[in-house]
């Protein structure tokens, strides 16, 4: 599967997934409650995103999608 079959909205949220497990995993967080609600939210709106519906390899598909936004989230921290 190549990286540029994932639909935008669902790297968007793999990303916003990254971003707000860092910000809940560095020290001291602050609103850890809200931070726990939306790892919570993003969590199952990427598990049950309609593009998981036709993959033939879901599990490699999901790993190929937390790659690719983890290099997107590292480009846009650079």
């Amino acid at each position: 599967m190549d990286a540029t079959d994932f639909p935008d909205d669902l790297v968007q949220m793999q990303v916003a997934w990254n971003a707000t497990y860092d910000a809940l995993a560095a020290p001291r967080p602050r609103d850890t409650s809200a931070l726990r609600r939306r790892l919570l939210l993003l969590s199952v709106r990427l598990r049950w995103h309609p593009y998981w519906q036709p993959a033939p390899s879901v599990q490699a598909a999901r790993h190929e999608l937390r790659q690719l936004a983890r290099a997107r989230g590292a480009v846009r921290a650079a």
